[in-house]
């Protein structure tokens, strides 16, 4: 993968599939942690691997709904830590919010400690979430242990890469969910307060920038909050879903014909 030309039409992609597999050796990605961003990588296909226009809609609504909460927090699993450590450190200073291990496969002490060192050595500070004493309310998973200092303690929870089981569970709970989940249809994208369909790589460099942007101009920051609609921000991914696709077919037709 060294040997990879920038010039590469997938050099991107393929850079980020290189870093899954290498950490998944480590145990810091879960052994199904490729499976996963794989499924992810194939709708990032659809979306042309860029941030769609209506997207950026969702990522300042979702940075204003970050900015006015209380006690926000950032839920990072292995993929998220392994893609996206420094972008998840530069959110949580731009906010500022708490940072918090949440895995799902192969949760233990050791693999917890592993991915908080990780992203503390990437400038994520403290890290919550190891040895969680705290619980989400009918939530039979591993995923149900959380830290009382941390997502508990939540009224907005950040979960990138997350399974739709929690999602829908956190709000049950009375959080205020921002899901990042490049399928739309997954369980967690529906159910979450809003979803950013959207690379992990891509959405939490653009929420870091959007909220030092939004910073202190509160009127702007309600009206964000007051425009959030997750069925409707699905109905825009759609269509734009479907016009990128119809497109695609279209010049597909065209070279056909020569």
């Amino acid at each position: 993968m060294h040997d990879l030309p920038d010039t590469h039409p997938r050099a991107a992609s393929l850079r980020l599939r290189y870093t899954i597999a290498e950490h998944a050796k480590t145990g810091l990605v879960a052994e199904t942690g490729p499976v996963s961003h794989g499924r992810g990588e194939a709708f990032d296909y659809i979306l042309g691997e860029a941030t769609p226009a209506p997207v950026m809609d969702d990522i300042r609504a979702a940075a204003a709904l970050l900015l006015s909460a209380k006690w926000p927090v950032i839920s990072v699993n292995g993929n998220t830590a392994a893609l996206a450590p420094e972008a998840v450190a530069d959110l949580a200073k731009a906010i500022p919010a708490k940072v918090e291990v949440n895995v799902f496969y192969g949760r233990t002490h050791e693999r917890e400690k592993m991915i908080a060192e990780f992203l503390a050595s990437r400038g994520c500070g403290d890290v919550l979430g190891v040895d969680p004493q705290a619980r989400v309310p009918n939530l039979a998973s591993s995923r149900g242990s959380v830290d009382k200092d941390g997502i508990a303690k939540a009224d907005v929870v950040i979960v990138p890469l997350e399974d739709g089981d929690r999602a829908e569970a956190l709000v049950a709970w009375g959080k205020k969910v921002i899901s990042i989940d490049l399928n739309p249809i997954s369980r967690t994208a529906q159910t979450a307060t809003l979803n950013i369909c959207d690379n992990v790589v891509r959405a939490l460099p653009a929420l870091a920038k959007v909220a030092r942007e939004l910073k202190g101009k509160q009127d702007e920051i309600e009206k964000l909050i007051a425009s959030i609609d997750n069925a409707k921000a699905s109905k825009r991914i759609f269509a734009f879903m479907r016009e990128r696709l119809a497109r695609l077919e279209e010049e597909m037709d065209r070279r056909k014909k020569g």
